[in-house]
């Protein structure tokens, strides 16, 4: 049996971006109905998952599902302020890659 896809895998497009100075933003854009449903229906795309992945407080992570336009959009507080002094990505562009590699069928730890 071959290992379950990653969300890179099946996504167009997968980004990472400030939502202020507080806050970041993973986008994950799919390019049909059946990748968005894999994608958006997965238990890794979970705060429990999700919280881990990247060293926040799984409360705190939000996850948008957006059928209409394909997109799943998850959101968290940032370790660092945005230009704070241990801001090591001030836009966030580079936070988008664990999401990117993570396997649809991963599950809390």
């Amino acid at each position: 049996m071959s290992p379950a896809p990653t969300v890179g895998e099946l996504a167009h497009l997968v980004r990472s971006k400030n939502a202020g100075p507080f806050w970041q933003t993973l986008d994950v854009f799919l390019d049909d109905d059946a990748s968005y449903r894999a994608v958006a229906e997965a238990p890794a795309i979970d705060p429990a998952v999700i919280g881990p992945l990247y060293r926040v407080d799984p409360a705190s992570v939000r996850i948008f599902r957006l059928p209409s336009i394909r997109v799943v959009k998850i959101s968290f507080p940032r370790r660092a302020t945005q230009g704070g002094i241990a801001d090591r990505d001030m836009h966030a562009g580079q936070q988008h890659v664990p999401l990117a590699r993570l396997r649809l069928d991963a599950t809390a730890p």
